[in-house]
């Protein structure tokens, strides 16, 4: 709808305050950035980012100035003489990046741009790309079904489902106080219990009987009446896991062990609850645990300032969440 090929039902697009929601695309100030570059594989560097301002018939002079400044900005003013077929896929990228920002667009659509990258690249070009928006000045919508890229990227993000905005914040507002289950099993990871509100701690806590247990919470923005159905979200990053029983505020019920993996910076254990319920967390270096095997028991506990109740609904398995990529 941004770009013009699809008109919406209701509302307006506006462009820096204009409405162009009945303006051609081609006549839309919008440019976007594919997946697959669609790089003019018979044409120079220079040549492909110099074919918007060449078809706007600008002057020579002209041509070259804004060319010149977008090279510089990508950094391939050593490469402007080459062809596509001998850029790198990182390079290629910015190849694209920078014709289709080289007439300085008011908005730039961007659609899974760095999709077709291996992972230590796609981590390079976030940062590149960061760097690129910032010295431009210009807008971007960017398209993604990377939930990290999405956090890494973002000044603000909107998550859909089925064609519904769940909810558009900031991504610490996204990740630290999800609107619903849904945005928060879909971006990072999360453990999603449902249970029962029980009424109020104090003036900042709820009690929730989940896990087997009674535990405080923060309240979310939805009200749910004492009694009623509820669900918990605790990241695992925020989960300490302990072989002695969580002392002073800390909500905490004990545990067995059913699976370790190790992943470089932090131990991911897969663990199960008395009430059958299963807890993921994140142990870091810090927590001076001994070895672990499976089948050991231990205490899981967290700040009640690390949870929040959501209103409740079917919480999505990591099996849901793939098929839903999968679909999309």
């Amino acid at each position: 709808m941004i770009a013009g090929f699809e008109n919406p039902s209701e509302g307006a697009i506006r462009l820096e305050g204009v409405d162009v929601s009945r303006v051609a695309p081609h006549k839309r100030h919008v440019n976007t950035v594919f997946q697959h570059y669609a790089l003019f594989p018979h044409m120079t560097v220079w040549d492909n980012i110099a074919y918007g301002p060449r078809s706007q018939r600008k002057d020579k002079a002209a041509v070259k100035k804004n060319v010149d400044e977008m090279i510089e900005v990508v950094r391939l003013s050593d490469f402007a003489k080459r062809k596509p077929a001998q850029l790198s896929g990182g390079q290629q990228q910015r190849v694209a990046l920078a014709r289709a920002l080289v007439n300085y667009p008011s908005a730039l659509l961007l659609d899974e741009p760095l999709g077709a990258l291996d992972l230590k690249l796609r981590h390079v070009m976030q940062f590149e790309l960061k760097r690129i928006q910032r010295e431009v000045g210009i807008t971007f919508v960017y398209v993604t079904h990377d939930q990290e890229e999405a956090l890494t990227m973002s000044d603000r993000i909107a998550v859909m489902n089925a064609g519904n905005v769940e909810q558009i914040g900031t991504p610490h507002e996204i990740y630290d106080r999800p609107a619903s289950v849904f945005v928060a099993g879909f971006i990072g990871q999360a453990n999603l219990w449902q249970g029962r509100q029980t009424g109020r701690a104090n003036r900042d806590y709820v009690e929730v009987n989940i896990l087997g247990a009674t535990l405080k919470s923060r309240p979310g923005d939805t009200t749910i009446e004492a009694g009623g159905q509820a669900s918990v979200m605790v990241r695992p990053e925020r989960v300490r896991v302990t072989m002695e029983p969580p002392t002073g505020d800390m909500a905490g019920v004990r545990a067995r062990v059913v699976d370790l993996t190790f992943q470089g910076p932090v131990l991911r254990l897969s663990l199960v609850a008395a009430d059958g319920s299963a807890i993921l967390a994140h142990v870091g270096t810090e927590q001076d645990l001994p070895l672990l095997r499976p089948g050991d028991e231990v205490y899981v506990s967290w700040s009640p300032d690390a949870s929040l109740v959501l209103p409740t609904a079917d919480v999505p398995t990591s099996q849901d969440l793939e098929e839903m990529l999968d679909e999309s």
